[in-house]
């Protein structure tokens, strides 16, 4: 076997082994093999290849043959490396094999085949995406379970993997790694400018955000049936035990995909206690229980197209049913002239729609970055993307009785782009993760929130922010989890008490039009908040907005990416 070092870029180090043989646990977990006797490695002009049979003897004896040999010494590996290279191999996840062939053949699992395969090719050349399907599917059937040796042995013809769009592929996870780091800094120095601007302010001093009010709770369900459009969905109410002496506020809280109502009770309750009159309806088609049917084999996406639609009249259904209900059973004391509304991930992208972003979807943005290359690390795209099969139409959502919102790790900058959400005029706050994988804080809020032109406008961080309530995981989520090496993630409770306090904060000024709140809104709340935690909270408003812009421009500058 030649010696083909030489004919690598400079760069290709300690880590082309790793990216060759491993290239990532997901990228490679896409592979099937019953006749795949050889992968190679391909890096025009030069090709290498590697037997499987290599690998297997390294996994079940040890060994390290001269085959195998040639890459660990290509990467310069440790013994200590090639420990867990081995591990790697062998390690299964343990996953429901007739629920993942489901979700491969969803147009979401679809995407991302499409994209593993450009890497993962079959001889020749060719994307990968079938074999890989199949690959992933007869691994999990198999006894041995979805190893990543056993997707070797799986695939139905030797492997190919492109080296070339594999180092790209590293650049570019280098590049959001570095992106994601750079503008939490950034939000992290703007809040501290925004401090520093402001008179000091002894929160110590003042109530405690975090804490239950002092009102009584009450909840009831609603059946509610819109023979409109054939639709009935349930509505979990929260309400103050009496009502606030004048008029008492609103505010619905739209859940995200696969999710439900329940899973926003303990946000419902505390607002509540505030005096709040809180609504959350389910959105059937995204849900839980839509989620749960998908599993068993009832329907064969994760969600119903409709549901881009069908969410944003759910809401205003939900607020006709308040107000039917409102002089009978409340005696008018219900404020339904300006509600609030809170989303969170898809619930964040109705509650933008209903805010006044049109055109919803925004077509024209959403061909250009569902083709975009680098927009393929964007995972908010292969929901996102699909709103490109509905009916072209002037959609718009806006409900005047919506008056301020709240968008928790929204799905919305490609949906949307600046053209639809410069178009809210009401009080917004985008909140964002430092850790979200569904919605990524670099793609999603940190490059949206510039775009908004309300003149009550702000960005909320938290650092270590998973996008999920880490509590409720089921196990096979928490598994994925612990595979993750050193990762730290903050406390359920410590997210939780940030997204009650700004949340309620944001409500009671822009909704119950309490200005003893305002306070509260300010960057140096989030920094009280965060005194002597790991993982801090930052806000930002819109005065900040312009050193964010200048921030995003010189960092795609520098990364030639000036025209994205």
């Amino acid at each position: 076997m030649k010696n083909v070092n030489k004919h690598y870029p400079s760069g290709l180090s300690r880590w082309l082994v790793s990216l060759t043989l491993g290239i990532s646990t997901t990228a490679l977990m896409a592979m099937p093999l019953k006749a795949a006797e050889k992968i190679y490695f391909y890096y025009s002009p030069f090709i290498e290849s590697l037997r499987i049979s290599s690998l297997e003897l390294f996994v079940d004896e040890g060994i390290i043959n001269q085959d195998l040999g040639f890459y660990l010494k290509l990467a310069k590996a440790t013994e200590k490396e090639q420990q867990s290279f081995r591990e790697l191999l062998s390690k299964r996840i343990d996953i429901d094999p007739v629920v993942l062939s489901r979700m491969l053949n969803t147009d979401e699992g679809e995407r991302l085949l499409n994209f593993i395969g450009q890497f993962i090719n079959v001889q020749g050349g060719g994307n990968g995406k079938y074999p890989l399907r199949g690959a992933i599917v007869s691994a999990a059937f198999d006894e041995e379970g979805l190893t990543l040796l056993n997707l070797f042995r799986q695939f139905g013809t030797n492997i190919q993997l492109d080296l070339r769009k594999s180092l790209s592929l590293h650049q570019d996870l280098e590049l959001i790694v570095e992106g994601t780091k750079l503008f939490a800094v950034e939000i992290a120095k703007l809040s501290a400018q925004e401090i520093a601007a402001k008179p000091d302010t002894d929160f110590a001093q003042l109530q405690d955000l975090r804490l239950p009010g002092t009102y009584g709770i009450e909840q009831e369900t609603w059946n509610l049936t819109d023979a409109s459009r054939d639709r009935t969905f349930y509505v979990d109410v929260y309400r103050p035990e009496k009502l606030r002496p004048d008029k008492t506020p609103v505010v619905i809280i739209s859940h995200g995909l696969s999710s439900q109502p329940e899973e926003f009770a303990d946000k419902a309750k505390h607002l509540a206690s505030y005096g709040f009159f809180v609504a959350l309806p389910q959105h059937p088609g995204s849900d839980a229980q839509y989620a749960q049917d998908f599993r068993e084999g009832y329907y064969q996406d994760l969600s119903s197209l409709n549901s881009f639609i069908d969410r944003p009249l759910d809401i205003h259904y939900t607020l006709d049913e308040l107000e039917r209900r409102n002089s009978n059973e409340f005696d008018n004391q219900l404020d339904l002239s300006q509600v609030g509304l809170y989303g969170h991930s898809y619930g964040g992208y109705t509650a933008l729609a209903v805010a006044g972003a049109a055109p919803t979807p925004n077509f024209e943005q959403l061909e250009r970055d569902c083709a975009l290359e680098l927009e393929e690390f964007n995972t908010a795209l292969l929901l996102e993307c699909r709103a490109l099969k509905l009916e072209r139409q002037d959609y718009n959502f806006r409900d005047e009785r919506i008056q301020a919102v709240i968008a928790n790790n929204a799905v919305n900058a490609s949906i949307f782009g600046e053209q639809g959400l410069s178009q809210i005029q009401i009080p917004v706050a985008l909140g964002a993760g430092s850790y979200d994988p569904a919605t990524p804080f670099v793609f999603e809020q940190a490059r949206s929130f510039p775009w908004l032109n309300s003149s009550e406008r702000y960005l909320v961080l938290e650092e270590g922010e998973t996008h999920i309530n880490l509590s409720k995981l089921d196990g096979g989520a928490s598994k994925l989890l612990k595979m993750v090496p050193q990762l730290q993630l903050p406390s359920p409770q410590l997210i939780s008490e940030y997204g009650k306090a700004m949340t309620l904060a944001f409500f009671e000024v822009y909704i119950a039009n309490s200005a003893d709140y305002l306070p509260y809104l300010q960057s140096s709340y989030a920094s009280y908040l965060s005194e002597g935690e790991k993982f801090k909270t930052y806000i930002i408003t819109g005065a900040s907005s312009e050193n964010l812009i200048q921030a995003i421009e010189q960092w795609k500058k520098q990364h030639g990416l000036s025209k994205r």
